[in-house]
């Protein structure tokens, strides 16, 4: 039985059916296989985590082959130890032996492999010299929705995750944000996460005044005024899983301007939200809310996609961006965070995370987009 503090466990079927059509979506793309090193693809595959370093670990995935996680023999009692190793065979190597020599039998020799993005180029290149008729291609590249399409137990993860940092903020709301220096609200936005079960914290942007034009400003010294509008951006990962949430509010009372310029992107941000569903292209999520602050004069003022995946990262595929033709499907989850930056003055930007639904989209973020005041 699952609740929001403690969810559903993945249990090993889970890891084996992803391993699974891990496998399947390679052949499909006409690859010999999928090689996975250390990192959030192999957490999400088999539940390992183990550390990424000069010892090589590598997950085989190869259709119609059983998996194969190859592993230092002094790591072995780990990888033993995690969930969706009964779904798969180890083979360990020891220190002084040669690992690439104990993975390229498991390959095609002349295959085209898929690489998760973080591998080591050492140990590429080592499986190059052992297998030099082999080429490999970098897996947000060749299978990029990998990870994009989510379970039922993945979504409840996310949904934790989105209402912890929905309850940051409705915190961060009560405390002095005038004469205090960015950096420190940035630390309580971070221990609130952490209170509200957040085992990483990932981000923590605040930009006050001129820096909230920097969409990816790291909060500094400078002191919060009276009349700052203040960009909020912060996420990590609660149960493995990622929130990413931003809200913009003013010290005291907003101009006229300022105003305005956040009501255009709350519109935009809605356009957005609204323009999700099954069937609709990626672009179509970035458009709708572009259209939007275009019309209002303010098009060159916005200068980044409009979303990103989220999952065991908070940014991975798909991306809401122009040229992505990419059709929606339920199960998929990522932010709608259109922006205005006006250099040397303020910026405006209000995200929420989305999940298609099979009919249209669900917020997983529920906090007021109206501009908060604060003291």
């Amino acid at each position: 039985m699952s609740s929001p503090n403690q969810p559903a466990p993945f249990t090993a079927d889970d890891y084996r059916a992803r391993m699974k059509r891990a496998a399947d979506a390679a052949a499909e793309a006409g690859l010999a296989g999928v090689l996975v090193a250390p990192g959030p693809d192999l957490v999400h595959l088999t539940g390992y985590r183990p550390v990424n370093t000069e010892r090589l670990t590598v997950l085989v995935l190869t259709p119609g082959q059983d998996p194969v996680l190859v592993v230092p023999t002094l790591e072995a009692p780990d990888a033993e130890g995690a969930v969706g190793a009964p779904a798969l065979t180890l083979r360990d190597w020891t220190d002084g032996k040669d690992p690439y020599a104990v993975t390229a039998p498991l390959l095609d020799g002349r295959g085209r492999f898929g690489v998760s993005d973080n591998t080591w180029a050492m140990h590429l290149l080592g499986l190059q010299r052992a297998l030099p008729d082999t080429s490999y291609v970098s897996l947000t590249e060749a299978l990029p929705m990998l990870r994009a399409v989510k379970d039922a137990h993945e979504l409840e993860r996310l949904a934790a995750a989105g209402a912890a940092a929905d309850a940051t903020y409705e915190e961060i709301l009560k405390v002095r944000f005038s004469g205090r220096k960015e950096t420190d609200i940035a630390a309580e936005l971070a221990d609130l996460l952490k209170r509200f079960g957040h085992s990483q914290v990932d981000f923590t942007v605040v930009g006050s005044g001129p820096n909230g034009a920097n969409p990816h400003h790291e909060a500094g010294d400078r002191t919060i005024e009276r009349g700052d509008m203040v960009v909020l951006d912060f996420g990590g990962l609660k149960h493995g899983y990622g929130s990413d949430t931003s809200r913009t509010v003013h010290v005291g009372e907003p101009t006229a301007e300022e105003q305005r310029v956040h009501d255009i992107v709350r519109e935009a941000q809605e356009a957005g939200c609204r323009a999700v569903r099954p069937g609709v292209s990626c672009q179509e999520i970035d458009r709708a809310a572009r259209a939007v602050i275009t019309e209002f004069g303010y098009g060159e003022r916005f200068i980044h996609r409009t979303g990103h995946g989220i999952g065991v990262t908070t940014h991975e595929p798909p991306y809401m961006i122009e040229g992505e033709e990419r059709p929606l499907v339920p199960g998929m989850c990522f932010s709608v965070e259109p922006g205005i930056y006006l250099p040397g003055r303020f910026g405006v930007r209000i995200e929420d995370i989305v999940t298609v639904t099979e009919d249209g989209g669900r917020r997983l973020n529920t906090t007021a987009r109206d501009m908060a005041i604060v003291e």
